[in-house]
Parts: C-alpha cells; structure tokens; sequence
C-alpha cells in the first residue's frame, strides 16, 4: 500500500469498525439492558446531542489525512439524497458489496457519523446504526459456577469481521475523501455547527483503544430480565468500549491493532503501548 492510502486508510477501519462495534456487540447490548419499545425511531441527525461547545482549532484536518490523486472529481449529491451515491461507490470497490449488504441503506452518512459520535458515551440509540443486527441471540454459559458470555457470540461477528479485511482500502479512502464534505455537514446537523468530525474519530479511537483488555471472561449476573458486569468499573465502561469487550478477544485484538495503525498514520505519532490492568 502506498504511504499515501496508508495515511489515509484509517477511515476504512473507522467506517467499518463502527460497523463491526455498533452491529457486532449491540444485540448483545440490548440484550443485558433492554428498554422498551420506543415509537418510530427519529432521523440520525434529530439525535440529541451536548452543546457545542466554542469553535475550536482543527487538530487533524482531513486534507493531511489524505489527498488521493485518483479521487473523484464529480460534484456530491445532497446529504439527505445522498444514499443511492453512497452504495453505488461501495458496490464499485473490491469487497465493497459486502460491506453494502450491511449497512441499513437509508440516511448512510448521517448514521455513521452518529453512531461514532455516541461510541465514547453511555447511551446509544437503536435508530442511529449504521448496519444491521447480526442474526442470533446474546448466548451466556456456565464457568466455574458462574455466568460469562459465550464464545460462541463471535460466530455471529464474522460478516462484519469479513467486511472489515476485505474492502479495497484505497477506493474507499479516495472516496471518503471526496464526499467528506456530506459527513462534515452530517456533523454539524447532529449538533456540533463549530466542531469537526475528523477530529471526533481521534477521540473515539483513543477511547476504543482505551478498553481493558480481559485476562478471562467476565463474569455476568442476571437484574431483572438482563445481565450485567459483576465489575462495576466494566458496567460503567462507555458504550463503544463494552461493545469491543463483546465481539470477544480475538476480533477485539485485531481491531485495537488496526485502530493504533491507523491513529499513527493520521496523526504521525506512534502509541507507547501498556498492558491494561485485567479484570
């Protein structure tokens, strides 16, 4: 690979990983704290966000992240008519379809941004996904007499997993970078009208990167009719770190791996690594 798409090739993984942490753990999520049905679902951009705060410097503009010569010159649709455009460039590129056959392929921009925005907190609405639920349920076994989430969950993970190694990286940053515009706009409509999304996504990755890396399974008690972590420093943990927890060490491994390649390209600074303290 190029150092230019290297440079800019975390927007793939970040694209894709918000796919595989939102899809992968959230029916996992939902299945140890479950809410009640709630009316239809408001568009992504409708999602409540915090008040903006003032306008501040942009720490990682996307033209240093990466300037393809090959992006497309073409003028970019409209955010809100914005999706067929969308899946047509997806479809186009090598691996592309399956990633296409993921997503919910209505207001693709708008949730994508949404949903990795929300990945750092505590709360994330069911109507902002991006991909859709994987097939199973949340299954749990007994170890050592005592409940943790099964291996078995991973089966469930491996389209996404499949989708995060197989798309042309390249075609998808060229393309990124060109309609990079519609996700900017798709962020200042979900709230932030001075913040900047390139910016956001450093967050959202230190955050991920952040999660604890678990020694075993972590052990599960049943509140209700849902589970929860007997830890209370795992149950207070943010949403995109439980979902990482839940898609299971192994795909958690590679994707904390592709998150600290892609931050150093982006950012040009190498992470000292440190083990986490294990629970």
């Amino acid at each position: 690979m190029s150092k230019q798409s290297s440079a800019g090739s975390w927007i793939v993984a970040v694209i894709v990983v918000a796919a595989v942490v939102a899809a992968g753990g959230y029916l996992a999520y939902r299945a140890m704290h479950p809410a009640a049905p709630a009316p239809a679902a408001p568009a992504p951009a409708a999602t409540a966000a915090p008040a903006a705060p003032a306008s501040v410097p942009i720490q990682h503009p996307i033209t240093q992240a990466a300037a393809p010569a090959s992006a497309s010159s073409a003028p970019l649709p409209p955010l809100d008519s914005s999706d067929s455009s969308v899946l047509s460039a997806l479809e186009s590129m090598q691996g592309g379809k399956d990633l296409a056959s993921l997503l919910i392929q209505r207001q693709i921009i708008s949730r994508i941004v949404a949903t990795v925005d929300a990945l750092p907190r505590h709360a994330l609405g069911h109507s902002v996904l991006p991909v859709r639920e994987p097939r199973g349920t949340f299954v749990t076994t007994q170890v050592n007499g005592g409940t943790v989430m099964s291996a078995r969950n991973t089966e469930r993970y491996a389209p996404y997993m499949k989708a995060l190694q197989g798309v042309d990286a390249k075609a998808l940053v060229d393309w990124y970078v060109h309609a990079y515009p519609l996700f900017q706009e798709a962020y200042r409509q979900l709230g932030y009208p001075k913040g900047y999304f390139n910016d956001r996504l450093i967050v959202v990755i230190d955050n991920l990167l952040a999660t604890p890396d678990l020694a075993k399974p972590a052990a599960l008690t049943k509140v209700n009719e849902h589970y929860a972590y007997v830890d209370p420093a795992l149950e207070s943990l943010t949403v995109g770190q439980k979902m990482l927890l839940r898609s299971g060490p192994a795909d958690e491994a590679a994707i904390k791996a592709t998150l600290r390649d892609i931050r150093s390209q982006l950012t040009g600074r190498k992470l000292v690594t440190t083990s986490p303290a294990a629970h």
